[in-house]
């Protein structure tokens, strides 16, 4: 992998644009980027990373904001990087979110999503492969086979980072490797076998569970049973079993043998029980028999009378219809004779005052000839009453024609002068409406210049606000920023200084014989000279420092106040507002009065053009009335004179048939009424006469019948007739005293009573006592019976139980014996794998796969170190068991061949430490590559720490890493050391300015 150019754009401290040519600054292999502290020499670094991962390492990733606060507000950060790997080229390029300023927008800025374009070098021209942030990260991280923990570990080689992992514990140790190597498929691998062996130790306790579960089950069935307490109790479980389902089978034999001895002595006692109470059954019936007997006998004489009355009563139910024909008959002579009489008086009255009957004599009326004379009469009338409905109608035609020809002609002279009238509006209406056309098509333009005009004036007027308000601010801004700037420049003067002095610092804290906190030596042959003036500098920075970071609060608060009124300003503008008021005010005052003009001239338009419309309707509505006023007057006055000829015919005719009436119906009336009370006279006569010949008869036929029933007159057999529900009742009760009987003389004869008349003369009456005593001893039986049964039931289904649970036991115990060696086994393999059971050293397969890694690293670090140290020492994994039984395998000892003694890695010194962790980093890098797909890397970046060294050493390392240029790649050196600048002549520089900070390539020889 190699890296050929990266461009940085409003990123991290970068202001502006910064362009590196890799390909230059690796032509020599090896460079120094260097740079004052805080320029920024991570953010180049984080730069490269940021553009291949889209994110930068560690806490700066959530602690920093990735857009450059000195650039300008509306400048895109954006990262370019160019690199190969793989035998490909691929360009990527990266922006993080950001916010943009927008006139739009929230608070007056609107948020850019991050974005990425990843593209290939292919035939000579660029290939877009991806515009996605997730694609074009996972695709970087395939070809490069490393993801960003990994590159950051080996293309950025934190010499820092590994002087801890140097002295590190085994537990941070197996941390870092772990990200670096990818095990976490070896914890997959524990934890499977982990869950693999709890899931089995599940199953054993399950099957343990079910097999407890089905022996207590036989227990309590056993329990159940009178068993032998002092039969010995096997305490295996197999022959518990087989014990418990012997003795149940004992027990329910023992119990059916029990259960048919007492089931005979049940069936005895019950058939005695059962003959005892037939008898005292039968003796019960026989007294209730002789009861009913005696009830009867008792009733006898009532019931011969009952015969007797019923008898005569029968014999005058003969005659019962004669009777009744007689009653009635009188009563509908009487009746008829009254109504005749009521109907010849109204029939006289009505002949003294009805014109109709004026003809008749009152005492002596010829009823059928008078009758006949007004039937013929009423059928004339009635003939002709439709003439008379009809003249009724013509009659009333011609009233309605006259009231409409009188209507018709006042509508035609009204509406006459109504066409006049509108005719003469309509005229003067359309003169007026053709001035108002011309102005009202200019309104909706003078409308909108009006708005437009009138908002204009207030655009202008919050311009001249906003100006106002952004002069002040950019002043304020000014001054606030020389201050900061002043204030941290100061700072930086004060803190280089004491720097400078640090080393005297350190040497006024050495003691005789102390170990010196840089070397680790116990000598101090030539300490700094103390400087007098060390503890005020300290606090003078300490002082700086805080008014540098007040200022730079106050800056920040102001720079916020001057984007947001800049905004304002910019905004307005664009809207026309730096136009000039006086100007605005007027034009909008102008455009006012045109609007309002324009809009009288559109409602006048309007309200002429609807009521010409109108008029126009009301013409045309008010010419057509008056022509059919005029037809239709025409049209009634012709049909009023046929009219009223039909109706004097009509009258002529009819007048001599109404007799004074008002009209025929009236007369029919009269006519029909005269001729009912005739008709009611003939009828009463007729059913008087009737209703006298059917009572002569009655009374004949009655007195024909008396003798032959036995009666003298009719008012004996009156007498003696009884009213048909007391008859009823009389020979119910008859028939019930006759059925009593009968069924009395059965009982007598059944078989039941002979038998229990026999007994009582034999064996006497059953006593209540006895029986008792019989039912007792039966119910006694019963019960024991009963017992014995249940008992020998539940004791034989509890030997099937037992049965069936042996053959389960059994069942259950074969099948679980392959679950619990395969328990056994797992459990086994599971400790192993974490570090517990037979694994002595406590390491788990994890830690023994990062303990194979770490010896690879550690040889691969001794080729660099030895030749770093001389000779001397090299690096070496060790596998020795931690104390108090801790966790073994990720140890790690330095060995001096010159005294070939072991030792730890904490005791080594300063520069030591230095050699050590970068041959560390170094041979790490190198594992981590082969593990990665064995990616050539082509491009180095190591950390800080040559300060650490001295000028032997410093050439040691040197020496290496002019090492590490074989096979042309490129190595970057970090670091600020005044002899690294000597010794390396090409540099990337990073210069601080304070408007953000610069890069400048230096590939030219030093100065003599």
């Amino acid at each position: 992998m190699r890296i050929h150019r990266l461009e940085i754009s409003a990123f991290g401290p970068f202001a502006g644009t910064e362009r590196i040519d890799f390909d230059r600054l690796g032509a020599h292999g090896l460079f120094l980027l260097n740079g004052a502290t805080g320029a920024g020499k991570t953010s180049v670094l984080d730069a490269i990373c940021f553009a291949l991962y889209g994110s930068v390492p560690g806490a700066r990733q959530d602690g920093k904001r990735l857009r450059s606060d000195h650039a300008v507000p509306a400048a895109e950060p954006r990262v370019i990087c160019e690199f190969s790997a793989r035998g490909r080229r691929f360009e990527v390029s990266r922006s993080p979110a950001w916010d943009k300023p927008s006139a739009r927008g929230k608070n007056g800025f609107t948020a850019q999503q991050a974005n990425t374009l990843l593209r290939e070098r292919v035939d000579g021209a660029w290939v877009e492969r991806s515009g996605r942030n997730d694609e074009a990260g996972a695709e970087i991280t395939a070809v490069l086979g490393m993801d960003r923990e990994q590159f950051t570990r080996v293309v950025m080689l934190p010499q820092g980072d590994f002087a801890a992992f140097l002295r590190s514990k085994a537990s941070d140790r197996l941390e870092l490797l772990q990200q670096l190597f990818g095990t976490e498929r070896f914890e997959a691998v524990e934890q499977e076998l982990a869950r693999k062996a709890q899931e089995a130790r599940a199953e054993v306790t399950s099957l343990n569970d079910k097999l407890a579960v089905l022996l207590a089950q036989a227990e309590s069935e056993a329990a159940m049973l009178d068993m032998d307490p002092t039969s010995p109790r096997p305490e295996d479980a197999d022959a518990l079993l087989e014990w418990l389902h012997g003795s149940a089978e004992s027990a329910a034999a023992r119990l059916l043998a029990e259960s048919e001895v007492a089931e005979q002595s049940r069936a005895a006692l019950a058939r005695q029980l059962e003959d005892e109470a037939a008898r005292a059954a039968r003796q019960l019936k026989l007294a209730a028999a002789e009861g009913r007997r005696a009830d009867a006998a008792a009733a006898a004489p009532a019931h011969r009378q009952s015969l007797a009355q019923l008898d005569q009563h029968r014999k005058a139910e003969v005659l019962g219809g004669q009777l009744r024909a007689v009653e009635t008959a009188e009563a509908a002579e009487a009746l008829a004779a009254g109504a005749m009489e009521k109907a010849f008086d109204l029939l006289r009255t009505a002949a003294r005052k009805d014109p109709e009957l004026a003809h008749v004599d009152p005492g002596h009326i010829d009823i059928p000839a008078t009758l006949l004379g007004l039937r013929s009469l009423r059928a004339v009338i009635e003939a002709r009453l439709p003439d008379e409905d009809r003249l009724t109608d013509v009659l009333a035609r011609a009233t309605r024609l006259q009231q409409t020809r009188d209507k018709l002609r006042a509508e035609e002279l009204s509406t006459a002068a109504v066409v006049t009238a509108l005719r003469a509006e309509l005229a003067a209406l359309a003169a007026g409406i053709q001035p108002l056309e011309s102005l009202a098509s200019e309104a909706q333009l003078r409308a909108k210049e009006a708005a437009a005009a009138e908002e204009l004036v207030d655009v202008v007027r919050r311009h001249r606000s906003a100006v106002s308000l952004c002069t002040g601010a950019e002043e304020r801004h000014r001054r606030a920023r020389g201050e900061y700037l002043d204030l941290r420049q100061g700072w930086l003067d004060l803190r280089e200084e004491r720097l400078a002095n640090a080393a005297a610092e350190l040497a006024a804290q050495l003691t005789p014989g102390g170990s010196c906190p840089v070397c680790g030596s116990a000598e101090h042959p030539a300490p700094a000279p103390a400087a007098s003036v060390a503890l005020s500098i300290a606090e003078a920075e300490r002082t700086a420092q805080e008014r540098c970071e007040a200022a730079e609060k106050a800056l920040a608060a102001i720079e916020g106040e001057l984007q947001a009124a800049r905004q304002e300003v910019a905004v307005l503008a664009g809207q026309g507002g730096d136009a000039d008021p006086a100007e605005a005010r007027q034009e909008a005052a102008a455009a006012k009065d045109r609007a309002s003009e324009t809009g009288r001239a559109v409602a006048e338009l309007a309200a002429g053009r609807a009521r010409k419309e109108q008029l126009e309707e009301e013409i045309q509505s008010a010419e057509a009335a008056q022509a059919a006023a005029a037809s239709g007057a025409r049209e009634t006055q012709s049909t009023m004179v046929e009219v009223q000829e039909q109706a004097d015919s009509l009258e002529a005719a009819l007048g001599e048939l109404r007799a004074g009436h008002p009209n025929l119906t009236r007369r029919a009336d009269a006519v029909t009424a005269t001729t009912a009370l005739l008709e009611q006279a003939q009828e009463a006569q007729m059913l008087a006469e009737q209703s006298q010949s059917r009572t002569v008869e009655a009374r004949r036929q009655l007195q024909e019948a008396l003798p032959a029933a036995g009666f003298e007159s009719a008012q004996a057999a009156r007498d003696v007739l009884l009213p048909a529900a007391g008859a009823a009742r009389l020979e119910k009760e008859i028939r019930a005293r006759q059925d009593e009987n009968a069924r009395i003389d059965e009982l007598f004869a059944s078989e039941d009573l002979v038998l229990a008349m026999q007994e009582v003369e034999t064996r006497g009456p059953v006593r209540e006592d006895e029986l008792e005593a019989v039912r007792s001893d039966a119910a006694a039986a019963e019960k024991a019976a009963r017992g014995v049964a249940v008992a020998a039931g539940l004791a034989a289904n509890s030997a099937r139980t037992l049965t069936r649970i042996s053959a389960e036991y059994a069942e259950l115990a074969a099948a679980g014996r392959e679950p619990r060696e395969q328990a056994e086994l797992l459990a086994a393999v599971s400790d192993a794998a974490r570090g517990a059971g037979d694994n002595n050293y406590r390491m788990s397969l994890n830690s023994y796969v990062l303990a194979a890694r770490l010896e690879q690293v550690a040889v691969a670090a001794s080729e660099r170190l030895v030749g770093m140290s001389d000779g001397r020492y090299v690096l070496q994994h060790t596998d020795a068991k931690a104390a108090r039984g801790a966790k073994s395998g990720l140890g790690l000892e330095v060995v001096d061949q010159w005294t070939g003694q072991r030792r730890d890695t904490a005791t080594l010194s300063g520069g030591e430490s230095f050699m050590a962790s970068l041959a560390l980093a170094l041979g790490l890098a190198d594992v981590v590559q082969q593990e990665s797909g064995g990616v050539d890397i082509e491009t180095l970046f190591v950390d800080e720490g040559f300060g650490s060294l001295d000028e032997q050493a410093l050439e040691q390392v040197m020496d290496a890493l002019e090492g590490l240029r074989a096979g042309g790649r490129m190595v970057g050196l970090v670091s600020h050391v005044g002899e690294m600048k000597q010794r390396i002549n090409t540099q990337l520089q990073v210069i601080k300015g304070r408007n953000g900070s610069t890069l400048r390539i230096s590939d030219e020889l030093p100065a003599a």
